[in-house]
């Protein structure tokens, strides 16, 4: 079963979600990328919508969902997680967070973790990296002057490096990124440049995985080093994979995430039963 559904917040914007999977299964919430939208995970949803319901949205600014209409930070990325889980009358989830999504999801958690079942980590961190502040800037100036179009292709290259130029994939990906609305991606900029949320990792107590593209420079180290002392806590690294792992190489993605799930489900019985 597959459901569109928007969910108006409480200062009156909107958000553009979609739902797969059977109902009554777990929930699984997935959250996107800064200049991605929901059709990011379209590549999780016949490996995983069999017995799952995947819940994926549009953050603000992207997609479907409204432009935010005052400044934004990972607190109110948060809150609007927050929000739909109310409305869609989710209790409890495993959240899958994509780059900007970690820090969107850990934000909802130190306000919620009672919504949590498990959090899932993909190429995001807890805690920005210093000196970020000039790299967004110019990106929004470049992005106001001459529209995302300007830096699709450079930024789908970056993120799926080794990707054939020609490939409808990369292609694909471009093209998401020089839709995206100007101004939904220079709010996300605003919050990407400086945010900080290593103290909520600490009270991480749910199961936690972290995936991470092979290809994907520092990140491997990062998510491993922001998130390595929390008590079972698992890594995965996706083979010949950059920043958007699940988009890139979705079979090896899905075996990984599909096992976490299955594995989380599975103790969840035997604790009900």
């Amino acid at each position: 079963m597959t459901q569109t559904q928007t969910v108006t917040l409480a200062d009156g914007g909107t958000l553009n979600l979609r739902i797969d999977g059977p109902e009554g299964a777990p929930w699984v919430v997935m959250s996107n990328s800064v200049m991605t939208e929901l059709s990011i995970w379209e590549r999780q949803i016949g490996a995983l919508s069999n017995r799952y319901q995947l819940l994926r949205y549009d953050v603000r600014g992207h997609g479907a969902s409204s432009l935010p209409t005052c400044p934004m930070d990972f607190d109110c990325y948060g809150a609007d997680l927050l929000a739909i889980l109310d409305t869609c009358g989710i209790e409890r989830c495993t959240f899958v967070g994509l780059s900007m999504g970690v820090p969107t999801g850990l934000a909802a958690y130190a306000v919620a973790p009672e919504r949590f079942e498990g959090f899932v980590a993909v190429d995001g961190v807890a805690r920005s990296a210093p000196g970020r502040e000039g790299f967004w800037a110019e990106r929004r100036e470049t992005a106001r002057a001459s529209g995302l179009a300007s830096i699709a292709t450079v930024t789908a290259e970056r993120w799926m490096p080794g990707e054939p130029t020609d490939s409808p994939t990369l292609k694909a990906l471009a093209a998401m990124v020089a839709a995206t609305p100007v101004e939904g991606f220079a709010t996300a900029t605003h919050a990407l440049q400086r945010y900080d949320y290593a103290a909520v990792v600490s009270r991480l107590t749910c199961r936690f995985l972290g995936i991470f593209g092979e290809n994907d420079g520092a990140m491997p180290e990062a998510i491993r080093k922001q998130f390595g002392d929390l008590p079972g806590a698992a890594f995965a690294e996706i083979p010949g994979a950059g920043h958007v792992p699940n988009y890139q190489n979705p079979d090896a993605f899905n075996a990984v995430l599909g096992s976490f799930l299955d594995a989380a489900a599975s103790e969840i019985t035997k604790e009900t039963f």
